[in-house]
């Protein structure tokens, strides 16, 4: 009898906790918590209704070239997703996301669960990927699902990244790419980790 008060107190106590929640990820998720390299993180919206991006985040044009905007698909056969998707690929222990920016952008903030492999080294990374070397470059046939994000539509940091590993053998069907990026995420106020 005290096991099912105890499991009614902690579910009366999830509800009121969630009923505190005005602005949610989705209809059914409030927030998520999500596995990181130092532990778990609750990924949630700012609840401020009046809150806006402002700074870098809130510039809507920048010079093109170099901040050109960015096809919706980087590469054939991998997958655009958003924000939900990105979600569930967080939630999985054997999927990768990765921040391919610079390291000084990630250390500004970046998606809670994300690691940082810069867009110009990832060919020399692929093995934190699920590759093995072998003597013509890459064994990709165990690759993990991967997810890679960077600025935003107008950065080109992970599209290259995208290209250059499916050129090296990593399978494009195993790529996901958040097109959306840093810029998006902020828009929507989810939680950033660092910066």
């Amino acid at each position: 009898m005290k096991k099912l008060w105890l499991i009614l107190a902690l579910t009366l106590a999830a509800g009121t906790a969630n009923a505190d929640i005005k602005v949610a990820i989705a209809k059914d998720m409030p927030t998520v918590t999500v596995p990181t390299a130092t532990g778990m993180v609750e990924i949630g919206r700012i609840q401020d209704t009046q809150h806006e991006v402002t700074g870098e985040w809130a510039r809507t044009s920048r010079p093109c070239p170099e901040f050109c905007i960015q096809p919706m698909t980087p590469a054939a056969g991998v997958t655009t997703i958003g924000e939900l998707e990105l979600i569930e690929i967080l939630k999985d222990p054997d999927s990768v996301v990765v921040d391919s920016r610079t390291p000084d952008w990630f250390e500004g903030g970046t998606i809670p669960g994300a690691i940082n492999i810069p867009y110009t080294y990832v060919l020399d990374e692929l093995a934190q990927l699920g590759c093995e070397p072998d003597f013509d470059g890459w064994d990709c046939e165990s690759a993990k699902r991967v997810a890679l994000f960077c600025n935003g539509i107008w950065c080109g940091q992970s599209p290259t990244a995208i290209r250059n590993m499916v050129e090296a053998g990593f399978p494009a069907d195993r790529i996901f790419y958040y097109r959306g990026g840093m810029q998006v995420w902020r828009q929507l106020g989810l939680t950033v980790a660092g910066g």
